[in-house]
């Protein structure tokens, strides 16, 4: 039995002592793993083979090490000084997803936390469930939408969870249910203390037509090519929408569209797109973001907060 397959029976399980079978790798350029294709290296860089790798490896960490967790990074930028700790990378390390039975009339899915979501909205079309299509829109990964509650197209992350195995600093697998969370927009925090990881998810939807769920996905596919700026290296919205507001119209309405700093600059196409134009450094990004910030507080009054996250240290300061 798999260890997420023991975890959801209800006891915590401990990590293997058992060597490390993963790929780990020293002053990693982290550019080659965010997709604004931008910022420094990590200190160290650590692809688990699979969850009892991962359990080790988090096992044998020094007491305080700082750890990162990465799937497509989409989510992210590393400042240009780079990351001292260890960067764990979950795509294609924590994947597989398969359907799990029932909760009431609902199908239940179980994927890893590396697996893509777009994958997850696609294999629950094809085993006649609707309800996930939207996460086609995603560009990340499930643990990655797990841990800011990512959402799109009137969907949110949360709203099809059941459950979810994490693993903590001392590699123990649990499973935790939304009860042990406070989630809101863009927002979850843990209700207990301790760093914790999502390592995957069950989620549930409503059985449906498969070809309908298929040609929504088509739809809102063609719909984010025609609005979003694509071509060009990019993190997803940069920031979260105001109450009753949208951050793309606050930001075209201060005249900021195509605002440029070294090689980032803010989407002529979409308002909360920063894109990497050619060359951006990782402080050009973070420059830009500051700079709508201050200009939208400045001219509307509303403070814009990042969806993005932002870690490590500027070039030239010790990490």
């Amino acid at each position: 039995m798999n260890p997420v397959a023991k975890a959801a029976l209800g006891a915590p399980v401990p990590p293997p002592s058992s060597t490390l079978r993963g790929v780990l790798r020293l002053d990693e350029p982290m550019d080659r793993h965010v997709s604004w294709r931008a910022g420094g290296r990590a200190k160290l860089f650590y692809q688990p083979a699979d969850v009892e790798d991962l359990q080790a490896f988090l096992a044998a960490q020094p007491e305080g090490e700082a750890i990162l967790f990465v799937g497509l990074g989409s989510n992210l930028l590393v400042r240009d000084g780079g990351f001292d700790g260890a960067v764990v990378y979950t795509h294609h390390a924590l994947g597989g997803i398969h359907a799990a039975g029932s909760a009431g009339s609902r199908q239940t899915f179980v994927a890893g936390g590396g697996v893509p979501a777009p994958h997850l909205a696609r294999f629950v079309a094809r085993h006649d469930c609707e309800g996930a299509e939207w996460l086609a829109g995603i560009p990340g990964t499930v643990g990655g939408a797990l841990a800011m509650n990512a959402g799109c197209y009137g969907g949110e992350t949360w709203e099809n969870v059941v459950d979810v195995t994490t693993v903590d600093r001392a590699g123990v697998l649990r499973v935790r249910t939304r009860g042990d969370y406070d989630i809101g927009y863009r927002h979850v925090a843990k209700h207990v203390a301790g760093d914790e990881w999502f390592v995957a998810g069950t989620f549930a939807f409503a059985p449906g037509d498969r070809d309908k769920a298929m040609a929504r996905m088509k739809a809102l596919l063609e719909r984010r090519v025609a609005t979003q700026p694509l071509s060009l290296p990019n993190a997803g919205s940069v920031f979260r929408n105001p109450p009753e507001e949208h951050a793309a119209r606050l930001i075209e309405s201060c005249g900021l569209k195509g605002y440029t700093v070294g090689g980032a600059q803010v989407s002529p196409k979409h308002a909360n797109f920063i894109v990497n134009a050619g060359g951006a450094s990782a402080a050009d990004i973070e420059a830009v973001i500051e700079h709508v910030q201050a200009t939208v507080k400045a001219s509307v009054g509303v403070e814009l907060v990042r969806e993005v996250r932002i870690v490590g240290a500027a070039e030239g300061s010790a990490p």
